[in-house]
């Protein structure tokens, strides 16, 4: 079969992730480099069938001396093209994984640059998809993880909304600032284009673009397999395959997700906000799959965590709690009750600081006066065993003692006042976010997660 020409492609691309009613203003993420520059290529020729109204970002990480230098060049193409461009600069503090803190500074700063847009496209390529999945193949991953990329996502770096860009870590022209709810969708149109036709497109069109030499750097895991794929691209194995693999096994993954949203009906059981009660007899009655999914999906509801548990340490849990046994894993924690499996926020890796009020504690928690109380003085920080022992009737509490630490209380400074989530004490409500978004119940974080 002959491929459409990739202008049209992308247009139908554009019109799966977006149509029919394609937004007034779209944000691109261009790095300068063939793939980007050439999504904005074929964002620009496509927005004159659509009057959208682009505006282009380029996080500057300062990891390489050329980085400033290819940031202009965008702004350059850019300003050529008739569209408005700005540049975000960032500094490694040297804390953590360079890759992991890069990845979600690049997320912190697009969200504060935004504005009012809710959609930023990205450039992740076909070949792109091909090396995650084969990363993840390496790690052991099941369906999920093989199913690579998601055309789009929401990303929520802050629940409470974007902190304001200072003045040094910007230059160029902000899309209209206003308000806009937390977080944007995260497009990436060009999933099904390979790197050679994203440049022969740019090429074509005479276009410019730089090469990042870190590509050749083999320090970097994604270059690495990059490398690999070219051998095994001798044996049949090609960036298509692996591609159209990830597309069968997203097919696989929605259908096991449909069972897990039937079973969650059938064996979950009500519980307070941030925990997940489970019928132990139901649970022994499902399928290894959907007890496997359950259960990741459940340690990452109480842990509000983005990523999924290892396999391996996910296979060793369930193993524990069909036996009788619970344990902790991805900040969460399992514990089996007579009737039923609970899990929770682990207490040990609940924050152990305390915030002001109306501060986001844990990354998932607010809490606010009412208007009823006053609120000087008064912070937010886990129950404990402190805040535990000055609860003086817990007979009637709604959890045992150990899932009850970890949950948001008030203190004004060594006292207990309130834990809104057991229903002690007044004049305080309390939200919780999971995965940044607010948190409507353990069935629909399966349903969207």
């Amino acid at each position: 079969m002959i491929e459409p020409p990739l202008a049209r492609r992308f247009a139908e691309e554009m019109g799966q992730l977006l149509g029919p009613d394609f937004p007034g203003d779209i944000g691109l993420a261009v790095s300068g480099g063939g793939d980007s520059m050439a999504m904005l290529y074929l964002a620009h020729n496509w927005t004159r069938d659509y009057g959208v109204r682009l505006w282009i970002v380029t996080v500057d990480h300062g990891l390489r001396a050329e980085s400033a230098a290819e940031a202009d060049m965008v702004a350059q193409e850019a300003g050529l093209l008739g569209w408005p461009h700005a540049t975000l600069r960032w500094a490694w503090d040297g804390a953590g994984n360079l890759q992991n803190a890069a990845r979600e500074a690049r997320l912190t700063l697009i969200d504060a640059w935004r504005g009012h847009l809710r959609h930023v496209l990205f450039a992740h390529t076909q070949d792109d998809q091909a090396e995650t999945v084969l990363m993840r193949l390496a790690r052991g991953s099941g369906v999920d993880g093989l199913a690579g990329m998601r055309g789009r996502r929401i990303a929520v770096p802050h629940p409470l909304g974007a902190a304001a860009l200072p003045d040094s870590a910007w230059h160029g022209t902000l899309p209209p600032r206003g308000d806009a709810a937390p977080g944007f969708e995260l497009l990436r149109p060009c999933l099904g284009m390979s790197r050679q036709e994203l440049r022969h497109y740019a090429r074509v069109l005479k276009g410019r673009w730089v090469e990042d030499t870190s590509n050749d750097d083999p320090a970097y895991d994604r270059v690495r397999v990059r490398k690999i794929l070219g051998l095994l691209r001798e044996e049949g194995v090609t960036t298509e395959a692996l591609a159209e693999t990830a597309a069968r096994m997203a097919r696989a993954r929605d259908g096991l997700n449909a069972r897990l949203a039937d079973a969650v009906k059938e064996v979950c059981k009500s519980a307070p906000t941030g925990q997940v009660r489970i019928d132990r007899d139901g649970f022994a009655a499902l399928d290894r799959e959907t007890q496997l999914r359950l259960l990741t999906a459940a340690l990452r509801y109480a842990a509000s965590e983005e990523h999924r548990p290892r396999s391996a340490a996910s296979e060793g849990l369930l193993e524990s709690a069909l036996s009788g046994g619970g344990g902790t894993l991805h900040g969460a924690e399992l514990s089996v009750e007579k009737a039923h499996l609970r899990i929770f926020r682990e207490p040990a890796a609940a924050s152990d600081r305390k915030v002001p009020l109306g501060a986001l504690w844990d990354g998932q928690w607010v809490l606010k006066g009412d208007g009823t109380c006053d609120a000087d003085g008064v912070t937010v920080g886990a129950l404990g065993q402190g805040g535990w022992e000055q609860i003086t009737q817990r007979g009637d509490l709604p959890v045992p003692h150990r899932a009850a630490r970890g949950l948001p209380a008030a203190w004004r400074g060594e006292r207990l006042l309130s834990v809104p989530a057991l229903g002690i004490g007044t004049g305080l409500t309390a939200r919780r976010y999971v995965l940044g978004r607010p948190d409507t119940g353990f069935e629909a974080f399966c349903l969207s997660h």
